[in-house]
């Protein structure tokens, strides 16, 4: 292992440069809901957006089933009589409509709360939004918009379920290619961040944006390789420090043998880091399939949040 003394991590210039994202308009957005992820969600994206000096948009979609769709459709005829077969289509749709104003109701609530929650954080206007239907096409309509993604580890529906990921997670990180940060329960802001290094060009690429960006100025950077020790991965870990550095970062480097979901989370908890840097899945069906692997083992097995960069 190669490593450097714990730097003072209110060092370090600022940069100018927008990324990580798509453009120096993208906006930070925060994906609200009533999981007890929600707070660090939106103290997260608060954060970040301030930091960046970006605009900071709250996304709260709503995922309301027709009452009459629980069973698929059904022909009442011959049970009951037409008439009372239309009347009770009728009230089903009125009630259907009733729910679905408390459920809008309930959401713009929670995202007032979310709104007053971050303003103060932001130091200006936060933007709110409401969208009917899934989380991840109501992603993917603003995805031009967004510089970066901000979400739960699990949902409403999946809180409480330890050890798995949130039903949508998945699907948010290999739809979008913008930077998606996965919160835990609670936040504070980072002081040590480690980026999972595998010398991939998503990882090469990743480091880059690492340096250019306001997010992370001043914040030391392990930069850790989990495999075998050979020359070429120290070659590629030197060149990583080595932007990072000139970047003004701090920027240990570490070389740890075994599989990353074993050896990353037991380096995270030694070295207090408060944020994982990764990269996501590739487009090859076998490369998919191996850091489609990884990044969902890490996901799991992770106790801090964690950046996920396409």
């Amino acid at each position: 292992m190669v490593s450097t003394s714990r730097p003072d991590p209110s060092t370090g210039p600022a940069h100018a440069s927008s990324h990580p994202g798509p453009g120096p308009t993208g906006k930070v957005l925060a994906c609200i809901d009533e999981s007890p992820y929600a707070g660090a969600v939106c103290d997260y994206a608060a954060w970040s957006a301030a930091r960046m000096g970006a605009p900071l948009s709250l996304l709260h979609v709503l995922d309301v089933s027709p009452l009459g769709a629980v069973s698929g459709p059904r022909n009442l005829t011959g049970t009951i009589g037409f008439d009372a077969q239309e009347q009770l289509l009728e009230e089903l749709a009125e009630l259907d409509a009733q729910r679905s104003r408390l459920e809008m109701e309930r959401g713009r609530h929670l995202l007032d709360a979310a709104r007053v929650r971050a303003e103060p954080q932001v130091g200006g206007p936060v933007e709110t939004r409401q969208r009917h239907g899934e989380l991840v096409d109501a992603a993917m309509a603003l995805e031009t918009e967004i510089r970066m993604l901000v979400l739960g580890k699990r949902g409403t529906k999946s809180a409480s379920a330890h050890g798995h990921l949130g039903g949508n997670l998945e699907r948010v990180i290999q739809t979008l290619s913008v930077p998606i940060l996965v919160a835990q329960q609670a936040f504070t802001p980072p002081e040590r961040i480690m980026f999972a290094f595998d010398g991939s060009a998503t990882a090469r690429k990743g480091v880059r944006m690492v340096a250019a960006s306001p997010l992370f100025a001043g914040i030391p950077c392990h930069l850790v390789h989990a495999g075998a020790d050979l020359p070429e991965t120290r070659e590629a870990l030197r060149e990583a420090a080595s932007i990072l550095q000139g970047a003004g970062f701090q920027a240990p480097t570490a070389i740890l043998p075994g599989s990353p979901a074993d050896v990353l989370p037991r380096y995270q908890a030694q070295e207090g880091i408060d944020l994982l840097i990764m990269g996501a899945y590739g487009h090859s069906r076998i490369r998919r399939l191996f850091v489609g692997s990884t990044t969902r083992d890490m996901l799991r097995s992770c106790t801090v949040s964690v950046m996920v960069l396409r």
